[in-house]
């Protein structure tokens, strides 16, 4: 029996053996107080394509909803299903907190998957693709092109599409071909049609060009039509021009998702950027873990892959109609149409940077907080371009995390080291999926004299800082920036984050402090005011934690807002529940994963828990302890996970300004308001829309943008301290 033989047959056996659990409906445990973790993820993730069926959004932003779940789901099964499938190999019978061994979690993994999968092509098929059609936009099919539209597609797959195009043939002398992550094939069975001296084939498959040409191709149309027929209809129709003299019995779609969570080696600097180059490489060439196909794949094609790749039966995903809806945002940026879009909410400035010459001069004014995208990212392009040309400016240190390959904060830095300046910059490069533009860009700037390192060996660098070092009055002065979220355009645009600008001395000591630790792994004794994992975050939090529960105890007002992507950690959740027991107000807003189990009697009957999906990604973190009427409140790169907490720097840092306090409590209050976009997490896990107000409905995006607005039109901040009676528990 062969390595992989016995390995099949262990992993078939630890499946069998583990393949049921008891569930009380929803997706947890009864007997356990906490949420499976990848269940949970996949409650998130329903919520997501739950949008895409809302007639309340827009047509178009419907179908990028489809897109995002599809995208979403494609990660998932690459790194989640990925690592699950390892540890049952290797024999890995443990159960986590919410008791559930990885054999009974994929079990669940793949039944909810499928559930999801059947009703997203039956949605798209019988609801969306209906709808677009009776708004023009068509998907056609090759037996219903006119002639125009024949003789496009003549000259397209003669000109374009049969040089690119590589057909495969499985047969002894061709083993079975390489089937790349996340690519669609088709897979053609033959039969000759007559006698020849060339050696035949019975099978071969066709790579579909998606990476060069458009998944969705557009043809020839009446006015106030938008006509698209899909790349692989093209290249099925023409098939018998490559393979002439041979019969074409059929021909299917196949999409393979492949194991993308590379363990990477860790030593030095070099080391460390040479291994993640080749780990990229490697992505490609990972274990297979799902296989997508065509429900009328003839099964002994079918049984030919699930031998090649080593598939098992819950990695089989049939499908009607239409593979890869990821490609879905290509169909969202082709068709012109703002009547099926969201209406455009143009980024705002920040009037206390528009009202000055110089970044230097509107952040000695005071501190400035900064909500994207409601308000332009520009104002943090400007931070770095102006530190990078102004004379002096004498040094400039930075941590990327995601770098886009096009990104003008790199190209600040860049000039800034051939300017002559001190630049130091920290590039993460084990952000998954952006290694290569963070490599790109790590090669760049050492070029020029840069100082480039890449974090602490063992730890991932998550945090968001620029520390910029300036000559004023012979003196020296330290401009800071902190954020949620990254250093990268792209994603300032649809994510919801802050940054705070500030030139207190007292965080100057902290970055200062923070960036000897990355570049140098020097140990500060303390910070005036950081919260930096996995020192001190951990603790911290904990600390205030138990802080409000002792003024619970004590008859006091205690309070807990924290609005965060994911809460996963075991031992913060217990913290929680504690609090929940002691009498402390908790309220919750979790955009993704939540393993707590809010509203148990006795446990957690005080914690209340929304997430809110919108046409922006939820991404800050914030933090707000009452403690006694003398509130704190943090912002912060990390959520509540292990990895957060244990394994990256990550920093959390307090607003200490009572007007930009009142800001943030009074964006708390809106999201908390939220009757049209919130959801409320129910006690096994699942997840259900808040009760509508048909009255008064708050739709707290557009609500933030508006109140935005105003305070940019009014030219300041909000005015007074808190009203903490003004914020009442959210009532799910």
């Amino acid at each position: 029996m062969s390595d992989r033989e016995r390995k099949r047959v262990q992993y078939l056996s630890i499946i069998g053996e583990e393949n049921t659990f008891p569930l009380d409906g929803g997706i947890c445990m009864e007997d356990k107080p906490f949420i499976n973790r990848e269940l949970s993820w996949l409650e998130f993730n329903r919520r997501v394509l739950e949008e895409a069926f809302d007639e309340s959004v827009p047509l178009l932003e419907r179908v990028k909803f489809m897109a995002i779940f599809s995208a979403n789901m494609d990660e998932f099964f690459m790194v989640r299903v990925a690592r699950l499938k390892r540890r049952i190999v290797q024999g890995d019978l443990e159960a986590g907190p919410d008791g559930m061994t990885p054999a009974q979690t994929l079990t669940a993994i793949s039944k909810r998957v499928h559930e999801l999968a059947e009703e997203q092509h039956r949605g798209f098929l019988e609801t969306i693709q209906p709808q677009l059609e009776a708004e023009g936009i068509h998907i056609t099919r090759p037996e219903e092109l006119n002639a125009e539209q024949s003789h496009f597609l003549e000259d397209f797959f003669r000109r374009t599409l049969l040089p690119v195009v590589t057909p495969l043939a499985i047969d002894p002398g061709h083993p079975f071909p390489h089937l790349g992550n996340r690519a669609l094939c088709l897979v053609a069975a033959l039969r000759s049609a007559g006698t020849s001296r060339l050696p035949q084939t019975k099978l071969a498959v066709v790579h579909i060009p998606s990476q060069v040409v458009q998944r969705f191709i557009a043809l020839p149309a009446p006015a106030g039509k938008h006509i698209f027929i899909l790349l692989e209809d093209v290249v099925r129709l023409y098939l018998p021009r490559p393979y002439h003299g041979y019969e074409i019995l059929s021909c299917h779609a196949v999409r393979v998702t492949r194991d993308a969570d590379s363990a990477l080696a860790l030593g030095r600097t070099e080391d460390l950027l040479t291994s993640i180059e080749e780990s990229v490489r490697d992505r490609r060439m990972g274990t297979a873990v799902r296989l997508q196909y065509d429900s009328d794949l003839p099964q002994a094609v079918l049984n030919m892959f699930i031998d090649e790749l080593d598939l098992h039966p819950e990695d089989l995903y049939a499908g009607e109609g239409f593979t890869a809806f990821t490609d879905l945002f290509q169909l969202y940026g082709a068709v012109d149409l703002p009547q099926h879009k969201d209406q455009p909410w143009t980024p705002l400035q920040v009037p206390a940077c528009e009202k000055k010459p110089d970044m230097w001069s509107a952040i000695r004014e005071g501190d400035i907080l900064v909500h994207h995208p409601y308000q332009s990212f520009d104002v943090v392009m400007r931070f770095v371009e102006e530190a990078a040309t102004d004379p002096n400016v004498l040094a400039i240190k930075m941590t990327l995390y995601r770098v886009s390959p096009t990104s003008p904060i790199a190209q600040a830095l860049t000039r800034a080291a051939e300017a002559g300046k001190e630049v130091a910059v920290l590039v993460e490069l084990r952000a998954r999926f952006d290694e290569e533009a963070n490599i790109t860009w790590a090669r760049a700037l050492e070029e020029v004299g840069a100082h480039v390192v890449y974090g602490l060996v063992g730890y991932k660098t998550h945090c968001k800082a620029c520390l910029v070092v300036r000559r004023e009055n012979g003196g020296i002065r330290r401009y800071c920036h902190l954020a949620t979220g990254n250093y990268n355009v792209n994603t300032s645009g649809i994510y919801g984050d802050f940054g705070l600008f500030t030139c207190r001395e007292s965080f100057g000591d902290d970055l200062t402090d923070l960036f000897n630790l990355l570049t140098g792994y020097t140990r500060p004794q303390t910070f005036h005011h950081l919260l930096v994992a996995p020192t001190s975050m951990r603790e911290g939090m904990i600390e205030r934690i138990r802080r409000e529960a002792e003024h619970a105890l004590e008859g006091k007002p205690a309070r807990i807002i924290a609005k965060i992507n994911s809460l996963v950690d075991a031992a913060m959740i217990e913290e929680l529940y504690t609090a929940s027991q002691a009498g402390v107000e908790i309220d919750l807003i979790i955009r993704g994963i939540c393993c707590l189990r809010p509203g148990l009697p006795g446990i957690s009957e005080r914690i209340r828990v929304i997430s809110i999906i919108d046409r922006y990604l939820e991404h800050a973190r914030i933090f707000y302890f009452h403690n006694d009427g003398d509130a704190e409140y943090f912002l912060a790169s990390a959520d509540w996970m292990p990895r957060n907490l244990d394994r990256r720097v990550e920093v959390a840092f307090p607003i200490l300004d009572p007007h930009i306090q009142a800001q943030l409590f009074e964006i708390l209050s809106i999201q908390l308001a939220d009757t049209v976009k919130a959801r409320t997490i129910l006690p096994d896990g699942r997840s259900r829309r808040v009760e509508p107000d048909p009255l008064a409905p708050v739709r707290s995006q557009q609500r933030l943008y508006e109140f935005t607005k105003a305070q940019s039109d009014a030219q300041m901040p909000v005015e007074g301290e808190p009203d903490l009676d003004g914020l009442q528990p959210f009532e799910g």
